[in-house]
C-alpha cells in the first residue's frame, strides 16, 4: 500500500495564476503547471536566499523531498522561458497550516489542512469515522474554530 502524500507547508498563496509570454508564436501555446509547492521552493531558495534545510523546515518536508520540490519547479520555468510556454500557477498537495480537530459524537481526533477548516464551518465536513458534522478545533479548546494558521503562529484564537 502506498503512503498518502504529506502536505507541504506554503505561507503565500500567489494574486497572480497565468504568467503567458508577450509574442505570440503560431500555433497554440502550450502551458506547464507549476504546482503552489513548488512555487513556494523557488520562493524560499531563489528569492529569499534560504539554505534547503531551512526551506525544508519551513515546508515541514524532508530536505530531499524539498530538492525534488525545487527541480521540478526549477524545470518548468526553465522549459516556459526557453519554449515561450505559459506558466499556470496552481494545485499540488500544498497547506497553509495542520490543525488538530476532534468529533464531538465519537470523540476522534485527526490532523486537518487549514483549507478544510473552512468547510468544516459551513457543516460541508463530516467525521471520517462515524459521519457527524459536530468536528471541533483542539486549539481552541472551546469547540470553536481557529482563526488565520493558529499553528503556525503559536495563536489559539477564538
Amino acid at each position: 500500500m502506498v503512503r498518502p502524500t504529506k502536505w507541504r507547508k506554503i505561507e503565500n498563496i500567489p494574486g497572480i495564476s497565468y504568467f503567458i509570454p508577450s509574442e505570440k508564436t503560431s500555433g497554440e501555446l502550450t502551458e506547464n503547471i507549476l504546482k503552489l509547492e513548488e512555487l513556494e521552493a523557488i520562493r524560499l531558495k531563489d528569492l529569499e536566499g534560504l539554505e534547503q534545510e531551512e526551506c525544508a523546515e519551513k515546508m515541514e518536508v524532508s530536505r530531499p523531498t524539498f530538492q525534488r520540490i525545487l527541480l521540478s519547479a526549477r524545470e518548468k520555468v526553465a522549459d516556459s522561458l526557453v519554449n515561450g510556454k505559459i506558466i499556470h500557477i496552481g494545485g499540488g498537495n500544498f497547506t497553509q497550516n495542520i490543525c488538530p480537530v476532534r468529533c464531538v459524537d465519537c470523540g476522534k481526533e485527526w490532523l486537518e489542512s487549514y483549507e478544510n477548516l473552512e468547510s468544516i464551518k459551513n457543516g460541508e465536513y463530516s467525521c471520517p469515522a462515524c459521519g457527524s458534522a459536530k468536528v471541533t478545533c483542539e486549539q481552541t479548546g472551546r469547540g470553536k474554530f481557529c482563526r488565520r494558521n493558529c499553528r503556525r503562529h503559536g495563536r489559539n484564537n477564538e
